[in-house]
């Protein structure tokens, strides 16, 4: 028997399960109405508890809300003629989110869907993924994702940066959380929902450059670029750099290559993280030995083998279980591990250490973040690698 209370929480699930579906407007035939039955007993099972039946009857005796309450009578050989409640109708979404106290959000949502959609009707069977984006924004934001939808259909192909976009209150913070809306909704308006992701290429839009941070150890170096010694620029310009180290650091850590002190014919790459791509477009660093210092754990041997893609050459340091065993006082826990169960290009010994960090061989999610390694220890091991 359902009282009230049990009917509200089987409508939340129910909205949960299907409100986007019933925004779109493929409800299927004959769900409207939305009948709930309230569980009427036998008279078995009322003879059983002649007190909750009385309660159950009585509680939707007093009820008051939306919906049309469908009552029976009931003759029974025991209990006589009962009069009892049996089914509760619904007669639309609007009746269920009443129900539940979700009137104020699918309303907005509704009539978020139709502006939207009267506007670029491409955009009728997508826009229900984004419920929360059409019951939650604030009015401002509503207003500013319309208009930045608008303006980029308008310019497929500005090839403006972003923060160039004629559209108020659309700054960095704002766009750099909803790129992966605006690009869907995009391509959907171009006909193309599973082509291109990226947010730059498909709105047509100017990404700003990627830059790169390295610093010259070698002061022989450092002179043929008129004593300049920590470079931030595009990654196209590093290409280009008139410099031929004999060997390249790359480290997972920026300021773990700000403590690197001088070293001849080397260079510290830093803070790259997945972001190991670029490393395939420095010509001078193919002719150089490539040494990979990262944190000890499945991301930092994530990223080693991606970089290992461009460099198969690629060496380690301080990434072996010596040195993991050797700072246990200093391992923390590492939140979200790596998905993936093997990285082809890792050597034997360094495919078990991952394996032994990821399978929680060592300890829960174990960690050591390449900072924390006593510098003394990694200096002499790092001076010993480049000879």
């Amino acid at each position: 028997m359902k009282l009230p209370d049990d009917v509200r929480r089987f409508l939340a699930r129910r909205f949960q399960s299907r409100h986007r579906e019933w925004l779109l407007g493929d409800a299927g035939e004959g769900q409207w109405p939305l009948e709930v039955s309230l569980g009427m007993p036998t008279e078995q099972a009322a003879l059983r508890q002649v007190d909750g039946v009385r309660v159950w009857a009585s509680a939707w005796q007093d009820w008051q809300g939306v919906g049309t309450l469908s009552w029976c009578e009931r003759r029974w050989k025991t209990l006589g003629s009962q009069r009892l409640p049996e089914k509760l109708a619904l007669r639309n979404p609007e009746d269920v989110a009443l129900w539940i106290g979700e009137s104020a959000r699918w309303g907005r949502a509704k009539s978020r869907y139709q502006t939207l959609t009267a506007r670029w009707p491409a955009l009728a069977r997508q826009l229900p993924r984004y419920f929360e984006v059409l019951a939650d924004y604030s009015d401002a934001d509503f207003r500013r994702l319309a208009e930045m939808l608008d303006w980029i259909s308008l310019n497929p192909n500005s090839n403006l940066y972003p923060r160039q976009i004629p559209v108020t209150g659309a700054d960095s913070k704002w766009l750099d959380s909803r790129k992966g809306l605006i690009s869907d909704l995009i391509a959907t308006l171009q006909g193309d929902p599973t082509g291109e992701r990226d947010f730059f290429r498909r709105c047509g839009l100017r990404a700003q450059p990627q830059l790169m941070r390295m610093r010259v150890l070698d002061p022989e170096l450092r002179a043929r670029l008129g004593g300049l010694g920590d470079v931030s620029a595009p990654c196209d310009e590093v290409a280009s750099i008139g410099i031929r180290p004999q060997n390249v650091f790359i480290v997972e850590n920026l300021q773990t290559g700000l403590a690197f002190d001088d070293l001849p014919g080397a260079v510290v790459i830093m803070r790259l993280g997945y972001a190991v791509d670029v490393l395939g477009q420095l010509p001078w660093l193919q002719q150089a030995r490539c040494i990979y210092w990262g944190d000890i754990d499945t991301h930092g041997f994530a990223i080693l083998n991606r970089a290992r893609t461009y460099i198969p050459s690629l060496k380690t340091v301080l990434m072996d279980e010596f040195t993991l065993m050797s700072h246990r006082d200093l391992w923390v826990e590492e939140k979200d591990q790596h998905p993936s169960t093997e990285l082809p290009l890792l050597t034997s010994t360094e495919r078990t250490l991952y394996q032994a960090i990821k399978g929680n061989t060592c300890g829960q999610q174990v960690r050591l973040e390449q900072e924390r390694i006593r510098w003394d220890v990694a200096w002499n091991v790092i001076q010993a690698s480049s000879r």
